[in-house]
């Protein structure tokens, strides 16, 4: 089993079934409010990063092409929350 935490495709694997399940269980709990929707938001930031750089390989990629799809996610993000703040006045 401890082979299996020394390859990182494994363990960003693992922490993305983790926050997947915590994701799922702060909705089936029907947590709501900022502090959720903030929570919820960067679980998504962390799985979304962990693709890019695990999955898509940007580890090592050049700085330009990280910033690009890391500024992505930030901007994705941040437009999410903006709709959410929006939508409660």
């Amino acid at each position: 089993m401890s082979a299996f935490f020394l390859n990182p495709s494994n363990r960003a694997w693992l922490v993305l079934v983790v926050a997947t399940g915590a994701t799922w269980w702060l909705g089936d709990v029907g947590a709501a409010g900022i502090g959720a929707i903030l929570a919820m938001l960067a679980i998504a930031f962390i799985k979304g990063r962990l693709v890019i750089l695990e999955f898509m390989e940007l580890r090592g990629a050049p700085l330009m092409w990280r910033l690009l799809l890391e500024g992505w996610l930030i901007l994705v993000g941040g437009l999410i929350l903006l709709a959410y703040g929006l939508s409660l006045k």
